[in-house]
């Protein structure tokens, strides 16, 4: 089976309930999906439909009450939270819609940070480099309050990519964005995507953004009611 096909991620019959004041709240029922090494794949329905807890198992935040989830071979449900932390830090990136930049922080510095704590002599040097993958290396001594919204979620992805992840989560990514800045933060995901053979795992309410991706699932209630497994090579 080659890279492209075979599942860096699969759900399998995954439920997910919290405690509320009148009982258990159902959140997520008998959810699965299989998305391929290096294919794009969205998650899209209504505000409380599922998408964001769905989003946090996947990327192993969370166990699901039943079923399983398994992420580049491991099985998710099966580690503790330690070890499932140590795992997103070696295969998972993560761009969120509210950018979470470090204020006190130039971009370069925000972009260095996940080396650093990694202990990397050359977090630098591949900071650089990945602010020059999203158009900012003019940018790299400014701090975030100095940068504009799309500015800054181009810094928020210079830094999920830096690491070189298996994966990248990102959740409303253009939320916050005006339409052309949002469309502009779109192609440099998909162009990372196709570039780095990352797969790319969407929340979005964007159906435009959605239709671009390989496959994706619809969600209703914590359900799927769509799904859509188109698999392109």
């Amino acid at each position: 089976m080659s890279d492209s096909s075979r599942p860096l991620l699969e759900a399998c019959d995954v439920s997910k309930s919290v405690s509320g004041p009148e009982g258990r709240l159902e959140i997520l029922s008998q959810v699965s999906l299989r998305i391929p090494a290096g294919k794009s794949f969205a998650i899209v329905g209504a505000s409380g439909s599922g998408k964001t807890t769905l989003l946090g198992l996947l990327a192993g935040l969370d166990t699901p009450d039943t079923g399983r989830i398994a992420l580049h071979g491991h099985a998710l449900e099966q580690l503790d939270e330690e070890a499932r932390a140590d795992l997103r830090r070696r295969l998972v990136g993560f761009v969120f819609q509210s950018f979470h930049l470090l204020p006190a922080l130039t971009a370069e510095e925000n972009v260095m940070l996940p080396l650093e704590l990694e202990g990397s002599s050359a977090a630098r040097q591949r900071a650089r480099e990945a602010l020059d993958a999203v158009e900012l290396t003019s940018r790299r001594r400014h701090y975030p309050a100095q940068l504009s919204g799309g500015e800054q979620q181009r810094v928020a992805i210079a830094r999920a990519f830096v690491h070189g992840p298996r994966v990248l989560f990102a959740d409303e990514p253009t939320g916050n964005l005006d339409q052309r800045t949002g469309h502009h933060v779109c192609d440099l995901l998909f162009a990372l995507n196709r570039d780095h053979r990352t797969t790319l795992v969407l929340v979005t309410h964007d159906a435009t953004l959605a239709a671009r991706c390989d496959s994706r699932i619809e969600l209703e209630e914590g359900r799927v009611v769509t799904p859509r497994a188109s698999e392109h090579a």
